[in-house]
């Protein structure tokens, strides 16, 4: 990975493009978190060369509906083709998790907002692990929720900080971001933001990148966290608006 631009689509189309997930067939899925004009509040499925080929939502309308979002974050496509968005970024709007079968059919909603286990404050980031559990970054929550597919809560980690983002490789390797404690955040002083990484078979932090900019007043270090499959990790960063690289010493 050199950073060099390949390509680019979507011109537009977006009021505030905020979550992405890569499926297994290449299509790019983004939410549209935020509405405005006639635009926004919906999830898009891309092919690999940019043709829209998915919308979920209605375009400029916020609601609690089957067929409707309030500023939806994240979204991810489980192996079988089952879609899951995490339907929210805080405030007054939605705090739930939305499932589709593949089609973009209706299957399920959970969560409300609030605080005790099974609860949802911004499901900010979605993840998926080899055995088929959904990790859910409950952001205003510090804390990451496990689901099986069906909504079952199954466990409660506070151990990897605040996430904003949380990937899982083919290993079952787990990076989470944190890019607010002590910062934008209110709720969560004397973590340090940065990336950590650990496993999912025991919820283990292994190791931490520290957030490369030591005092920020907002969003400063990595929303958006990968890795590939030599184990470069890259963080992308809102506030300096930048993809960081992270090589293996």
């Amino acid at each position: 990975m050199t950073g060099r631009l390949i390509k680019a689509f979507g011109a537009g189309m977006f009021v505030f493009p905020h979550g992405i997930f890569v499926d297994q067939e290449d299509n790019v899925w983004v939410t549209d978190a935020q509405g405005k004009e006639g635009k926004g509040h919906q999830v898009f499925k891309f092919s690999p060369d940019g043709k829209l080929l998915m919308t979920l939502g209605k375009a400029g309308v916020a609601g609690t509906g089957p067929d409707e979002f309030n500023q939806p974050s994240s979204v991810l496509v489980a192996p079988n083709g089952d879609i899951f968005v995490g339907d929210g970024h805080g405030g007054d709007s939605n705090a739930r998790i939305v499932k589709f079968d593949r089609n973009g059919k209706f299957i399920k909603t959970w969560g409300k907002k609030g605080t005790a286990p099974g609860d949802i404050d911004t499901p900010h980031t979605l993840a998926m692990d080899s055995r088929g559990r959904l990790f859910e970054g409950d952001r205003q929550n510090n804390r990451i929720q496990i689901w099986d597919q069906n909504g079952t809560l199954l466990d409660v980690w506070y151990q990897f900080s605040r996430p904003s983002g949380v990937f899982i490789d083919k290993n079952d390797i787990i990076y989470v971001t944190d890019s607010e404690s002590e910062s934008v955040s209110k709720n969560h002083d004397g973590w340090k933001r940065g990336i950590r990484l650990g496993r999912v078979s025991d919820g283990v932090v292994t190791g931490f990148i520290p957030d490369p900019v030591e005092k920020a007043t907002s969003t400063s270090a990595a929303e958006g966290v990968a890795a590939d499959p030599a184990g470069n990790i890259y963080g992308a960063e809102v506030g300096p608006k930048r993809l960081m690289k992270y090589v293996k010493n």
